[in-house]
């Protein structure tokens, strides 16, 4: 193990209401591309006519059904895709006590698959889907049978996916919870965002504990607080540090 893997071991050694904040760099590791690196799904617009962060606001997708869904049934949607080495630390480590919830940008619902119990999803997830006018739920599953527009098979409605999109707000009790969280925590670890999307990265200012550890491959505006700085895909390190803790276990 590196040194910074070492002072990351410890930290969650140590902490009993770590809360883990995370963006789509957790999910490159499960195949799942990010948005605005030179291969994430934001550089696929020549492909749709227009601009994906104007396919995905409410307005378009009200307006254009048929482009919305091309586009996140081929851009936003893996549901071959596995929880990679992060995931898997994460809900083992809620388990065990050291981490406490989990804040995730995602809405691949990969946190959830690995076992993980306490998690504030901020934008949603592709899992659940509701008829926008009976409000019948729909799993991802079901809502990828019902053709390339999916309409209610109970009332014809358009069936909308649970994710907030551009001109949305997010969750009042899903920020509140975050936020709850946040403020009690006495570890933060930051993984896999640039930090740059906003309001979800502003939640960072409800944490007032001492240890701020950013996982990221490229630099973000939060460096600076960092007391702790990992450059390095965030499975891999998760999955080392995990290794070291199953030793430490077992010798108990």
């Amino acid at each position: 193990m590196t040194n910074n893997e070492q002072q990351l071991l410890q930290s969650l050694r140590d902490a009993t209401r770590a809360v883990f904040f995370g963006g789509a760099g957790v999910s490159t590791e499960s195949g799942i591309p990010d948005f605005r690196s030179s291969s994430g799904i934001y550089q696929a617009q020549q492909h749709y006519g227009a601009r994906p962060e104007t396919i995905l606001s409410h307005s378009f997708f009200l307006a254009h059904p048929a482009i919305f869904y091309r586009f996140y049934k081929d851009m936003m949607l893996y549901p071959s895709a596995l929880p990679n080495p992060a995931h898997h630390a994460l809900a083992s480590l809620e388990q065990s006590g050291h981490v406490h919830a989990v804040v995730t940008q995602n809405i691949d619902n990969l946190h959830t698959r690995a076992g993980s119990q306490r998690i504030w999803e901020l934008h949603g997830s592709v899992e659940r889907n509701h008829c926008m006018q009976c409000g019948t739920f729909y799993d991802l599953t079901t809502l990828l049978s019902l053709g390339e527009v999916p309409y209610c098979p109970q009332c014809g409605g358009l069936i909308k996916p649970d994710v907030v999109l551009y001109e949305e707000p997010l969750s009042p009790s899903v920020l509140d919870g975050a936020i709850a969280d946040l403020s009690k925590a006495d570890l933060l670890i930051v993984g896999g965002t640039s930090l740059n999307v906003y309001p979800a990265a502003g939640l960072l200012r409800a944490y007032t504990g001492k240890q701020l550890i950013l996982i990221n491959q490229e630099p973000t505006a939060w460096d600076r607080q960092a007391t702790l700085l990992i450059r390095a895909p965030i499975g891999q390190t998760f999955q080392r540090v995990m290794e070291q803790f199953e030793i430490e276990k077992s010798g108990d």
